[in-house]
């Protein structure tokens, strides 16, 4: 049965990531070179400048984007066909040097960067479906990567028309990449490019999402569930807050049930169930004015008494020391100007078409 949220929350994307999960050091080392020169990825001396090989460039292209620290759009030349990049607001606050966590040291920082890849926003919807189908869409927990490959195809078949539908290598690529990504005890495989690096450099594994029981071609993977110790209250809020902003930009409430099961919730994404979400916010909800949680007829609720996308980012500043009120830091507008290819709002430039050569000797012969 067809499920439309999945054709809603994401773009068509499959085996970007050119078989590497994100490493250490390359979101940053994307942000300081993207700030700086919008056509990085497409600079024959790219490998040489961020210090990785050509695929690997590509990779974090991919990575970077999906993150959401990055958008692109058209060069401002019209004749230069690529599209370009530039660093989001987002990125600025957590990845410069004087933001938030640059070098990803805070494990909240990774789970932020978690729920960011999975969310699906009104201007940047969710690019890596597959990722959005096994945390979002799949009631089972243990699966092999044979399986995680059949189900993320049904899916898409069933959301999207057919000559939409990616190859099927890409989609086995695409669990083969989220396996390397999040399990903690993944095998080395020496056919898979990078593979070993994969195993030792994946900040991502830290979360304990993923684990796996079993060898070789009959290893099943199991999303684990529960509470989880090394996410900050901080950031769990943030990422309720976020989600809560969908549904209404004003001072309100949602269910805890939603943000426990809602696809493309929180619950979802932290595999968290109502008592576990409950519980991991009530140490910051005891210190904080503006939220509550209430109970009517048997249901609780988050109650916040301020808009709820502000209200996310005033926690989420707090618990990294204020990075919003240093010296120099640039309001979102600011950032805007200073990146016009982010404004969404902003005319978008029309590439002239060049005449056929028949046009061409026609302009010529009525200039005689």
């Amino acid at each position: 049965m067809s499920d439309s949220r999945l054709a809603e929350a994401v773009e068509l994307s499959f085996g970007r990531h050119e078989t590497f999960a994100p490493r250490f050091g390359w979101l940053h080392k994307a942000y300081a070179q993207v700030k700086d020169d919008s056509e990085i990825f497409h600079r024959e001396d790219a490998p040489v400048r961020l210090g990785v090989g050509k695929n690997m460039v590509y990779s974090m292209r991919h990575w970077s984007k999906a993150f959401k620290l990055t958008q692109e759009h058209p060069h401002e030349d019209p004749s230069y066909r690529a599209h370009v990049a530039s660093p989001t607001w987002r990125a600025r606050w957590l990845l410069d040097e004087e933001g938030a966590d640059p070098y990803l040291e805070d494990t909240g920082s990774l789970w932020l960067l978690h729920w960011w890849l999975l969310s699906s926003e009104p201007q940047a919807k969710c690019w890596v479906p597959s990722w959005y189908v096994m945390f979002n869409l799949v009631p089972r927990s243990r699966v092999t990567s044979t399986e995680m490959a059949s189900v993320i195809t049904r899916h898409v078949r069933e959301n999207f028309d057919e000559g939409d539908w990616p190859a099927p290598e890409s989609i086995s690529r695409d669990a083969e990449c989220l396996i390397k990504m999040y399990a903690l005890d993944q095998e080395f495989n020496p056919l898979s490019p990078g593979s070993f690096e994969d195993l030792l450099l994946s900040p991502f594994r830290e979360l304990r999402l993923l684990e796996g029981q079993g060898k070789g071609r009959n290893r099943t993977w199991r999303f684990t569930s529960g509470s989880r110790s090394n996410l900050p209250a901080p950031v769990l809020a943030y990422a309720c807050l976020d989600y809560a902003s969908r549904s209404s930009s004003k001072a309100g409430s949602i269910s805890i049930a939603r943000l426990a099961e809602d696809p493309g919730s929180p619950g979802r994404a932290f595999r968290m169930r109502e008592p576990e979400l409950t519980k991991a916010l009530e140490p910051l909800i005891s210190d904080h004015p503006d939220l509550q949680i209430v109970s009517a007829l048997g249901q609780r609720s988050l109650r916040f008494e301020a808009p709820p996308q502000a209200l996310a980012w005033d926690v989420l500043d707090e618990h990294y020391g204020r990075v919003r009120e240093r010296e120099g830091f640039p309001s979102p507008h600011e950032w805007i100007k200073k990146y016009p290819g982010l404004d969404g709002d902003a005319p978008k430039r029309v590439r002239r078409k060049l005449p056929q050569q028949t046009e061409v000797l026609e302009m010529s012969e009525e200039s005689a």
